[in-house]
C-alpha cells in the first residue's frame, strides 16, 4: 500500500552551511515546498564563507569533500583551496534554487516550542513558524579570543583567522601566528617567504601528518567532465579508505596497531623531515598522536627550515604596544598579530534560547555539556534535529559525508511525522540517558582524552566527540531504533 505523505508541512532549516544546504536540497527533492533557510550572514557557506586566511583548504581529499549528489570535476588540486569550497557551496547553491528559500542576515534570537510548533524569531525581527526544525549551525562558527594580557595595547594590527581582512598588509611585515591547529599550519606555510619575519607562537607543537596536495592538470580535469566514475574513483580511493579505517581503529583503541602505525608515520615524518636537532625538539609535541586533531601539511616542516620563521614555544607572558613578550622575558616586535585560536566549539546553534515541550531548556540540559543522541535527537524537543550536531564524529573525516548519512537518519524520522504515523518525534529521556551514558565513558578511553588539552574536550575534561569507529556511526545512521523514540499524536486510521 502507498502511503500518502503530509507535503504541506513547514520546515525552517538554521544555517545555511554544508549541512544546511544538503537539508534544504534534499526537502525540496522531496516534494516539502514550505522550507525557510534563515542564514545569519550576507550569504551562504558556512565555515568557507568565514575563513578566507592565507593558505586555507581543507585536509580531506577535495573529490571526498563533495556531495554525493554534486560532483565537481573542476576542483584545481587534491586538497582544494578554501575559495574554491566556497565557490562550490555557491554553485550548488544556485543550481538547486535555494536563493529563493534563503533569507539572509537572519540570526536566530529563539526556537520556542508550543502546541505542536515552533515558533522561530531572528535578531533581526523576522518571525516563522514550522512543524519541523532542522538546525544546521556547524560546529565552528563562534571565533574563540585568547585571553592575552594587553591584548588591546597592541599598536599594530590583530586579525582573527575567522574574521579575516583581506586588505590587510603582509609583504614585509613582521608577523606573528598564534595558534598551533590546522589554521595556524596553513597560515605559515602560506605567509612564509612574504613576512619580513615570521613568529609561529604554539602553546604545544603538534604532530604532523604529511599529505602531498598534488594538483589537476587540465586533462584530469576534461576526464573528470567525460567520466564522473573518475572522480568515484577518487572518492572511495582504496588508500583514503583504508586510511579512515586506519585513523578511526586508532582513535577508539590508543594501543592497537592502527595507531602505533599512524605514530611511527608523524615520528618518522618529523624525525627525517627536520635536520636541525635543536629545532627539531622545539617541535617535538609532549603528547601522543592524535590526541589533538591531527594536522595535514604537505610542506610546513620544510617551510620552516627554508625561510626566516620563528619557531615559539615560551609561553606568551602579555602583548605589548610593540608586540609580543614570552616569558622568558623575550620581546618579539611585531606589525600583525593573526590569532589562530579557533572557536568555541560547544555553542553550536547557541546563543538562541531554544525552549522545547513543557519549557524544557537547551541551556539547562546542556549545563554539563553539549550532547545529542546520536548527534540527532534530544528528548522534549519534538521534530528538532541536529546535523553535524554534538557527540557526532569530528576530527580527520568528510563532515559531508558525515552529514548525507545523518540526513538519511533523519529523512526516517521525518517518514513517521510525513506519513501520518505521529504528529512529532523525539528521543525519549532513557534512551538519551543511556547513550549519554555509553558515549561518555566510550570517550574517556579514545585517543582524544590521552593527555592533551584540545576542542575535543568538554568542560568536563571528556571528549565530546562520537567515540566509537565510523563504520559503526555508518551503520546506526542506516537504521534507527525506533524503540528508542517518542511517538505523539499518531493519527486514528479512518
Amino acid at each position: 500500500m502507498t502511503v500518502q505523505r503530509n507535503l504541506d508541512l513547514r520546515f525552517v532549516v538554521i544555517g545555511a552551511g554544508m549541512s544546511g544546504i544538503l537539508a534544504s536540497i534534499r526537502l525540496r527533492e522531496a516534494g516539502f515546498d514550505k522550507v525557510t533557510l534563515l542564514e545569519k550572514a550576507h550569504t551562504i557557506g558556512g565555515t568557507w564563507r568565514e575563513n578566507r586566511y592565507p593558505g586555507l583548504n581543507c585536509d580531506v581529499p577535495a573529490h571526498a569533500y563533495t556531495y554525493s549528489f554534486a560532483p565537481n570535476a573542476e576542483w584545481s588540486s587534491y586538497l582544494a583551496p578554501g575559495r574554491e569550497i566556497q565557490n562550490y557551496f555557491e554553485d550548488v547553491t544556485d543550481r538547486f534554487g535555494l536563493r529563493e528559500i534563503a533569507h539572509f542576515g537572519q540570526e536566530v534570537d529563539s526556537c520556542t516550542y508550543g502546541d505542536g510548533v515552533w515558533t522561530v524569531t531572528t535578531k533581526a525581527g523576522m518571525t516563522v513558524e514550522a512543524d519541523i526544525v532542522i538546525t544546521a549551525t556547524g560546529v565552528l562558527h563562534h571565533p574563540r579570543m585568547p585571553e592575552i594580557e594587553g591584548l588591546d595595547s597592541f599598536a599594530g594590527t590583530v586579525a582573527h583567522s575567522a574574521r579575516w581582512d583581506d586588505t590587510i598588509a603582509l609583504d614585509g611585515k613582521r608577523i606573528g601566528v598564534v595558534g598551533s591547529g590546522s589554521t595556524g599550519v596553513q597560515l605559515v606555510s602560506a605567509l612564509a617567504g612574504r613576512a619580513g619575519k615570521l613568529g609561529h607562537f604554539q602553546r604545544s607543537p603538534q604532530w604532523i601528518m604529511p599529505m602531498p596536495n598534488t594538483p589537476y592538470t587540465e586533462e584530469q580535469r576534461e576526464e573528470f567532465r567525460r567520466d564522473p566514475a573518475l572522480i568515484d574513483a577518487v572518492r572511495y580511493d582504496p588508500e583514503y579508505q583504508a586510511n579512515v579505517l586506519r585513523f578511526t581503529a586508532g582513535i577508539i583503541k590508543p594501543d592497537s596497531e592502527e595507531m602505533q602505525i599512524i605514530e611511527t608515520i608523524v615520528r618518522d615524518n618529523l624525525e627525517q623531515g627536520v635536520a636541525d636537532p635543536v629545532l627539531r625538539e622545539r617541535l617535538r609535541p609532549n603528547y601522543r598522536a592524535a590526541c589533538k586533531r591531527l594536522i595535514f601539511s604537505p610542506d610546513y616542516y620544510q617551510v620552516v627550515q627554508q625561510h626566516d620563521v620563528d619557531i615559539v614555544i615560551e609561553g606568551i607572558e602579555r602583548i605589548e604596544p610593540e608586540g609580543i613578550r614570552t616569558v622568558d622575558g623575550v620581546l618579539h616586535e611585531l606589525d600583525l598579530i593573526i590569532l589562530a585560536t579557533g572557536f568555541h566549539a560547544d555553542r553550536f546553534i547557541r546563543p538562541a534560547v531554544v525552549t522545547g515541550r513543557g519549557g524544557a531548556s537547551l541551556d539547562e540540559m546542556w549545563a554539563k555539556h553539549a550532547t545529542a543522541y546520536n548527534a540527532i535527537s534530544l528528548p522534549d524537543f519534538p521534530n528538532f534535529f541536529f546535523l553535524n550536531g554534538p557527540t557526532g564524529p569530528v576530527g580527520n573525516f568528510s563532515l559531508i559525508d558525515v552529514a548525507e548519512r545523518q540526513w538519511g537518519y533523519i529523512e526516517q524520522l521525518l517518514d513517521k511525522v510525513t506519513g501520518g504515523e505521529c504528529a512529532e518525534i523525539c528521543v525519549t529521556p532513557d534512551a538519551m540517558a543511556r547513550y549519554d551514558n555509553a558515549r561518555t565513558e566510550a570517550a574517556k578511553g579514545t585517543i582524544f582524552a590521552s593527555g592533551c588539552s584540545s576542542w575535543y574536550l568538554g568542560k568536563d575534561g571528556v571528549p565530546m566527540t562520537w567515540p566509537w569507529s565510523y563504520g559503526h556511526f555508518a551503520e546506526v545512521m542506516a537504521k534507527p531504533d525506533f524503540a528508542d523514540f517518542e511517538m505523539m499524536g499518531a493519527k486514528q486510521p479512518a
